[in-house]
């Protein structure tokens, strides 16, 4: 297992603390821009991240370890559009944003390295 793999692991399931936490701030505002829709979906991106993270470390084949962290990936590009809408849209600031969005693509990062290097180290997966 290489580091930066409990290292992604850790930051994913962190990153899944603080999407929590960012639903249930936007669920309990406390006046009529109460926000519902916007936070299920960065929700369910979001939890997914570390959820796909984790399960790859039960992966039967190097190309079913790869598949769960592209999926990992594309979760968290999700997520990034989800935070850039609820930005956008005034329910959290720039600064709120800024703060998890680097979480975020942060992951991302690791997710690429990891992928980058499992393929160099199997030559014959396509």
């Amino acid at each position: 297992m290489l580091k930066n793999e409990n290292v992604v692991r850790e930051k994913g399931f962190k990153f899944a603390i603080r999407i929590v936490r960012l639903y249930q701030y936007l669920t309990n505002i406390q006046n009529s821009n109460r926000e519902l829709i916007l936070s299920k979906q960065v929700l369910r991106s979001g939890t997914s991240v570390g959820a796909n993270i984790r399960e790859s470390r039960n992966a039967q084949t190097v190309k079913d370890f790869l598949t769960k962290l592209y999926i990992a990936s594309k979760e968290a590009d999700e997520t990034g559009y989800w935070l850039e809408l609820l930005k956008e849209t005034g329910y959290i600031s720039e600064e709120q944003f800024e703060s998890i969005n680097q979480d975020c693509e942060e992951i991302m990062k690791l997710l690429a390295s990891i992928i980058k290097t499992t393929k160099k180290n199997n030559p014959d997966l396509k």
